[in-house]
This record gives structure tokens, C-alpha cells and sequence, in this order.
């Protein structure tokens, strides 16, 4: 798998080089690194409510489960789309590189100043170049704990910028992929139809209503898997 990977990530890199920050670079990041889930026998199938449309500005919240997601949820990624994300991935060889130039947006969310900034960035992002931006509002990778409580900058956003929230669903992987089997089933990820959100409620409430709902939704996902 490292031979696939290290050819991946450097097809990635020249296309990163050559046309640095460029809108759909996360798209086709995705796209490159999902093609290593038949080395992992995982079949990543997508389900996308029909009012989801391609190039609209959303806040994508997904769940952030293992390593995993580089190969599985990362197919999710739509054209237009940026991520939000620890500031520390900068230091990983090659895909630090790869995330940088990708576009997307790193914080510190070790310092408050510093995530506050990072947010108004992605709020420009969002108004000026019509780009989506995707968050992890665990705000880690949850190893078989469930779904963690989220964090409340991606629903900040969303009451800044006026933009609905996607939920992008992932059943579990927890200990259900193993490099030493051919076979590790079937990973679902469903897009769930974009939801406005307003002044009615603060962004904790709102972030508590969408956690529920997203729990729900896994539930129903990986009861389908059983």
C-alpha cells in the first residue's frame, strides 16, 4: 500500500504545484486518495439527497472517525469545496505540502485569536469565491467513542455567512478494516439534504440539534450494515 500511496501523493503534489489553491484541488485530492480503498477491500458507496447541488456554497459537517477517512470520507469532497484543519498537518511530509496548497484553511485551536481569524477566512472564502467549507466539528478523530460532542465554529459560520449545513454522514470503521483481509465490507456515506439555520437558536443549540441528528443518522446507516 506505502508504493500507492507515496505515487498518489506525488501525482497530487505536481497537480498542487501547478495550479496552487485552485477550487477544486480538495476534489481531486479525494478523488486520488479514494482510489486506494480497493487495496483496504473497502467498497465506498455515496448516497446524496437530490437537493444537493454541485458549486453551491454549504458547511459540510462530517464525523471523523480514523486514518481511514483519508481513503473513504475524503470521496465525499465536492468540486468547490475547502476544509478546516488543525494547523499541525502543515508538518506532515508531502500531504502537509499538498494540504497547503490545496487551499484550505489551518487553525490553532489552541488559540482562540487564532481560530476567530481562521473562521473569518473561511467566512470570505465562502462570500467572495463561493466556496464550501468542510469541518470536522468533533474537532477529532473519535477511535470507536462514538460521535463526540461537536465544537461551535461550524455553526458560527453558518449563522455569519447565511450558508446551510450538510451533514456528511460515515457509518462506523471502527475496527471493521484490517490490512491483513481482502474483504473489509462496505463503507456508507450519506449526504443529507443542506439545512438553513437562523438566529432561533445559538450556535451550541444548533450544534447539539445537528448532533443528534447525525448520531441518528450513522445509526440508521450502520443498521443497514448488520
Amino acid at each position: 500500500m506505502l508504493p500507492t500511496f507515496l505515487l498518489i501523493n506525488t501525482i497530487v503534489l505536481l497537480v498542487c504545484i501547478f495550479r496552487p489553491f485552485h477550487r477544486d484541488n480538495v476534489y481531486f485530492t479525494g478523488q486520488a486518495y479514494n482510489k486506494m480503498a480497493w487495496l483496504l477491500g473497502v467498497d465506498v458507496k455515496i448516497t446524496t439527497d437530490s437537493s444537493v447541488i454541485e458549486n453551491t456554497p454549504y458547511i459540510y459537517i462530517a464525523n471523523h472517525q480514523n486514518s481511514y477517512d483519508v481513503v473513504t470520507v475524503c470521496k465525499a469532497a465536492k468540486r468547490g469545496v475547502i476544509t478546516i484543519g488543525k494547523k499541525s498537518l502543515i508538518w506532515i511530509p508531502i500531504f502537509g505540502l499538498i494540504y497547503f496548497l490545496s487551499g484550505n484553511i489551518m487553525i490553532n485551536r489552541t488559540h482562540r485569536g487564532s481560530a476567530q481569524n481562521s473562521l473569518g477566512k473561511a467566512a470570505r472564502r465562502i462570500k467572495d469565491k463561493a466556496l464550501s467549507v468542510w469541518v470536522f466539528p468533533e474537532g477529532t478523530r473519535s477511535y470507536g467513542r462514538g460521535l463526540l460532542p461537536f465544537k461551535t465554529g461550524a455553526f458560527r459560520l453558518a449563522l455569519e455567512t447565511k450558508v446551510p449545513i450538510a451533514m456528511v454522514c460515515v457509518s462506523n470503521t471502527h475496527n471493521k478494516i484490517r490490512l491483513n483481509r481482502w474483504n473489509n465490507g462496505t463503507v456508507s456515506i450519506k449526504i443529507c439534504a443542506p439545512q438553513p439555520i437562523d438566529d432561533t437558536k445559538t450556535a451550541r443549540e444548533w450544534a447539539n440539534s445537528f448532533h443528534q441528528k447525525m448520531k441518528d443518522e450513522i445509526s440508521q446507516l450502520d443498521n443497514e450494515h448488520q
